[in-house]
């Protein structure tokens, strides 16, 4: 059972945002990521009872590291601008970059004090981070690699937020086709095929090798009190010869069946967001980045799936 779907918009043939809601209800998800407080989804969202990751958009991590202020005023016309609403987390960057790293956690700080000032404490506010922001081999050795991570994991320990990891199986099979095995990425490997000769753990997926070594890196970081909250994965279904419509049904297909069982580190469900609701047809970069959705625009299934 998967947590919801990541709803992107960069394409030009998408539903409305109305009709959207209507197919996420339709298919029983239950919740929802978008990647900017889009007002139009925001209002078909009231009442929907769908659980929410908002993002504020990297582009807005200056103007909220600058001040309060400006966190306030962002609070104000983003979150509190939309009634009936079920909101989860607030997403303070993703998979940022550069020097732009160093404005993640003073953006978090001044939009948690603007949230609890406003009586809205209870929606978390974290940041979405990719695997490359840790290093180590086998799981257990993970630590983080970007020295930005351990004071936000700090931070995160003190809030009691988790940590949103993006966690590709596909790009991580695709950067090492040489020591990676395609059904290892799949679920679809027979049985063991890392054993971490330091913990005594086995891993027969990927997904749990790439989400174990976060974990890991988050007790290097003294926060292993700290969560994770699987804010995208998936798998393109062209593109590529390894991006089938075949491939990427198995792919999802087997994590929405999975995510219930947890990680050999960290048994239970993961809460778990897939990556993503339509194939978007203006993503720039490798031709697979169009190709990821579960659905085309016309809200027919790209592939069968079972949710």
């Amino acid at each position: 059972m998967v947590a919801g779907v990541c709803y992107g918009v960069v394409a030009n043939n998408l539903p409305s945002a109305s009709d959207v809601v209507q197919l996420y209800k339709s298919k029983g998800i239950t919740g929802m990521r978008i990647y900017f407080p889009d007002g139009n989804a925001l209002r078909a969202l009231s009442g929907s009872n769908i659980k929410l990751i908002i993002d504020v958009g990297n582009d807005q991590l200056a103007n909220l590291a600058a001040s309060a202020s400006n966190a306030a005023a962002w609070v104000k016309a983003n979150i509190q601008a939309y009634q009936g609403l079920t909101i989860k987390y607030i997403t303070v960057g993703n998979e940022v970059s550069g020097g732009d790293t160093q404005l993640i956690l003073p953006a978090m700080k001044n939009v948690n004090s603007a949230l609890s000032n406003v009586g809205l404490g209870g929606i978390k506010v974290s940041t979405a981070v990719q695997s490359g922001v840790t290093a180590g081999f086998p799981p257990s050795r993970g630590t983080f690699s970007a020295s930005h991570m351990p004071p936000i994991a700090q931070y995160l320990a003190s809030t009691g937020a988790p940590l949103l990891a993006n966690i590709y199986p596909y790009f991580s099979y695709k950067g090492d086709t040489t020591n990676i095995r395609l059904d290892y990425a799949l679920f679809t490997a027979p049985g063991t095929v890392v054993h971490d000769g330091v913990s005594g753990k086995d891993y027969q997926n990927l997904f749990d090798a790439l989400v174990d070594t976060m974990y890991s890196a988050l007790e290097s970081a003294g926060a292993g009190s700290v969560g994770i909250v699987v804010s995208e994965s998936g798998w393109p279904s062209a593109g590529d010869p390894v991006a089938t419509a075949g491939n990427a049904q198995t792919y999802n297909q087997n994590l929405i069946d999975h995510v219930g069982k947890g990680t050999p580190k960290r048994p239970g469900t993961i809460e778990t967001y897939i990556f993503a609701m339509f194939n978007e047809n203006n993503k720039t970069g490798l031709e697979t980045e169009k190709h990821f959705g579960l659905f085309n625009p016309d809200k027919s299934p790209a592939y069968p799936i079972r949710f």
